[in-house]
């Protein structure tokens, strides 16, 4: 896809929303269900993930980690959100290779220590970029993709939670 094609596809999209902001509004939906031995089967629409313990807290590594799908979902909505913007701006990508680390601490998952957070203590996104354009232009682009990425905004400006059964 090219600038001008994005462009035609998504124009009638923001004049809408500009025109409209609540057609704009619209709520996601996952599930999942539990599974055998302490397993979760989740429905991606596409697919469905067998996702179970990490092996740090007696899983075999066979099933997906939540936290790598956490990783996974971050780097993939970066990657669709850096490659409509590089489209958007006009910067040509060779190749986007876009990594994502995360540290835990698993003695507050299996509460061995209550002064350890459950979660994840630092997550760092690389970008790997392979592209014929002046370093600034790739640091606009990079800088554009964070504002936009939804994941990567979410994790960093947290929306309300809401629990209930």
């Amino acid at each position: 896809m090219n600038t001008e094609e994005l462009r035609q596809l998504q124009g009638p999209l923001k004049e809408k929303y500009r025109e409209d902001p609540e057609v704009a509004k619209i709520t996601l939906k996952a599930s999942s269900r539990i599974g055998e031995g302490i397993s979760c089967t989740v429905d991606t629409g596409r697919a469905l993930v067998v996702a179970g313990l990490h092996p740090a807290t007696g899983g075999n590594g066979m099933l997906a980690c939540s936290g790598d799908l956490l990783l996974e979902a971050l780097t993939a909505c970066a990657g669709v959100t850096l490659n409509a913007v590089a489209t958007a701006i006009g910067i040509k990508l060779n190749d986007a290779v876009i990594r994502a680390e995360g540290d835990l601490d698993f003695r507050g998952t299996l509460s061995v220590s209550k002064e350890v957070p459950v979660g994840f203590s630092e997550i760092r996104l690389f970008f790997d970029l392979d592209a014929e354009e002046e370093p600034e232009k790739l640091d606009k682009l990079i800088e554009l993709t964070e504002r936009y990425c939804v994941v990567y905004q979410t994790l960093t400006n947290p929306p309300v939670f809401r629990i209930s059964r």
